[in-house]
């Protein structure tokens, strides 16, 4: 069973991995194990022409592992399934204290919304997406939520602790 779920949403360019990979390495530090689910809008492909597993999927094959001595990966091919919900993918990862999703706006799970003056779009995510705190790199006002600057890592990795249970 996974740990504790926060997501990290916004709009394009709004911070979204910079706010993940800080939280993750500031919440590692501090002893938690944490998992991540990023959702891609386009077609990401973890492998790449050339190599045999990309060769192995192409030949057909539904899943392909690859093990090394350091780590190992699972790509699971889609094929003509659809897309699977967050649940599905949460129920495939080992247990860990915590798993922060970068993206999947839409999901149920509480999330930390990132606003960046740079970003594509500036309107507020919409209140169906379970926003339980802002990051952001300029003044928000009448947030009925906590913000926070956007690069107060530690305290927002002190805000995810308590709002998960963590501590």
């Amino acid at each position: 069973m996974t740990g504790h779920v926060i997501g990290i949403a916004g709009w394009k360019n709004s911070g979204k991995t910079t706010l993940t990979v800080g939280l993750v390495a500031e919440l590692s530090r501090r002893g938690w194990r944490v998992s991540t689910i990023k959702r891609a809008h386009h077609d990401a492909d973890v492998d790449h022409e050339g190599t045999d597993t990309f060769r192995h999927r192409q030949a057909g094959a539904s899943e392909v592992i690859l093990a090394t001595g350091r780590r190992w990966a699972l790509v699971h091919e889609l094929r003509d399934e659809e897309e699977p919900a967050l649940d599905d993918l949460l129920a495939r990862l080992a247990p860990c204290d915590l798993v922060v999703v970068e993206g999947f706006k839409r999901g149920g799970h509480p999330k930390i919304e990132t606003r960046r003056r740079e970003a594509r779009d500036h309107e507020p995510l919409p209140a169906s997406a379970n926003v339980v705190a802002i990051a952001a790199d300029h003044p928000v006002a009448d947030a009925a939520v906590p913000v926070f600057a956007l690069d107060a890592v530690p305290a927002i990795a002190d805000f995810v602790e308590k709002a998960a249970g963590l501590r």
